[in-house]
């Protein structure tokens, strides 16, 4: 009982300071399910439950985009039993989100990579929400950070191919900015903060390119049991640091 007061307490006392763009790593599903003794489908379905309240937290505290790593491209190679029902369960959150109408949902991956069905269901979703007044939020599904960035040099060497532009030529003015045009959050802000729970502390390829200067922060609790006080204290951690952009 004496967490919402203090949950109260700590958004009354929030810094100014604040991420614009915050990258969540839903990890420990699986694990947190076996800590209970039930199945893998158990834990997904319990992970998926938490991403609403987690949305409705960032709103409460002003964060305007928010990219949920729900799937990775290492995931795809998962035996199929356990797949399909994943993949299920990530349709149905995201259908769920879009019945909220309250976000505007971009999904970010290889979505070739996905069965037809998924990536139909997530293309629909960002067109249902497109005209949504509300934060952004990425839906990162078949998702690698190397993947991305391979995409994004393969889109821009298609794009400049298409003007007849030589290989030397796009070598002499290449910048940054060019590759950073073509990855799958282009024209979105850099994450300020990336959250990853369960207790691993590695980055696993997530928003490898846009990651570079954000700051990080690991929990121990697994997904499913990720508080709202967890979510703030992760907050007002990130509020609490200098940030140094020059190394």
């Amino acid at each position: 009982m004496l967490y919402p007061a203090y949950e109260a307490r700590m958004v009354r006392r929030m810094p100014q300071h604040l991420p614009h763009h915050v990258g969540v790593m839903l990890d420990g599903n699986r694990r947190w399910a076996r800590a209970v003794g039930r199945d893998s489908a158990h834990g997904h379905r319990a992970g998926a439950a938490n991403i609403e309240p987690l949305l409705e937290w960032c709103d409460e505290v002003g964060i305007e985009v928010v990219t949920l790593w729900l799937l990775s491209t290492d995931n795809l190679n998962r035996p199929e039993a356990e797949l399909v029902p994943l993949l299920e369960i990530i349709e149905e959150a995201v259908e769920a989100l879009v019945r909220r109408g309250r976000w505007r949902l971009h999904p970010v991956g290889a979505l070739d990579l996905l069965p037809p069905a998924t990536a139909e269901r997530l293309k629909a979703a960002a067109e249902a929400t497109a005209e949504v007044d509300g934060s952004l939020v990425n839906i990162a599904v078949g998702y690698g950070g190397r993947r991305e960035i391979t995409d994004a040099v393969r889109s821009l060497l298609h794009e400049h191919a298409a003007r007849g532009t030589t290989l030397e030529e796009l070598a002499a003015v290449l910048e940054v900015e060019h590759i950073a045009d073509h990855l799958y959050t282009k024209g979105q802000p850099d994450p300020d903060l990336v959250i990853r729970t369960s207790g691993e502390q590695r980055l696993g390829g997530f928003l490898l390119w846009q990651s570079a200067k954000s700051e990080f922060y690991f929990c121990e609790a697994y997904w499913p049991e990720f508080r709202k006080v967890d979510f703030l204290r992760a907050i007002r951690a990130y509020a609490q640091r200098e940030r140094r952009f020059g190394s």
